[in-house]
């Protein structure tokens, strides 16, 4: 991934489709892993001319710090702030090491959030697994818009996992990653651990030591009919 020397602020530049030249992600200009529609809204909303206006990566980890909520487009296809913050970023092309710092941070969870996003829609998929994976074990909340307009209350682990496994998030239609096991058995990565590996093992001890402790029942006792002696047929 390369960074560009210099952007333009309102990204008409990269959106011009007439032989573009610049950087690209994934063999395509980056600003078009977002869907047209998408984008449209994008530029043409409030907050991206108000607020994403000039924006480097610095002073865009400030606005996102600032972020109360994650989401796609809601009521009538109206982008959020973090939506139109990950399409900033598509234009700026942090540097990876940035984006590893924003993500790792834990001073401010939607930061961590937006980068997470960001890394699904660029990182190539051995990367997306080995960066996002960590975060299943965070359970810091997050607060959802949802396409109606209305709030769901989630959690950083639920939202990566909907990275990792839902084709389309925040809407947003996102690259198809391979299948984990098949990565592993192509030796691309290794098998995961799951860190409530040893819990899960102690439980399945338990059961089977449980399971092994039968009580011998005399079957000529006609009593064990909920204290019976005769049974009817």
């Amino acid at each position: 991934m390369s960074t560009p020397h210099s952007h333009s602020a309102d990204a008409t530049r990269m959106l011009d489709t007439r032989g573009y030249a610049g950087p690209t992600i994934h063999n395509t200009n980056p600003l078009h892993l977002l869907e047209k529609p998408v984008r449209d809204r994008i530029t043409e909303s409030y907050y991206w001319k108000e607020q994403c206006f000039a924006l480097n990566a610095a002073t865009l980890c400030d606005k996102a710090a600032a972020l109360t909520y994650i989401g796609g487009t809601y009521g009538q296809q109206k982008p959020t702030p973090f939506l139109c913050l990950v399409f900033k970023l598509l234009q700026l092309l942090p540097e990876k090491e940035i984006v590893l710092l924003m993500l790792r941070q834990r001073d401010f969870k939607y930061l961590t959030a937006l980068a997470a996003f960001y890394v699904r829609l660029t990182f190539e998929a051995k990367e997306v697994f080995e960066v996002l994976e960590p975060l299943l074990g965070d359970w810091r909340k997050l607060r959802r818009r949802t396409r109606e307009g209305g709030w769901r209350l989630g959690w950083m682990d639920a939202w990566v996992d909907d990275l990792l496994t839902k084709d389309r998030v925040c809407a947003t239609q996102l690259r198809k990653l391979p299948n984990r096991m098949v990565l592993e058995d192509l030796g691309v990565l290794e098998v995961r651990v799951s860190p409530l590996g040893e819990e899960i093992e102690e439980i399945d001890e338990e059961g089977d030591s449980g399971d092994n402790e039968v009580e011998e029942i005399d079957i000529n006792d006609h009593s064990i009919d909920g204290g019976r002696s005769d049974v009817s047929e």
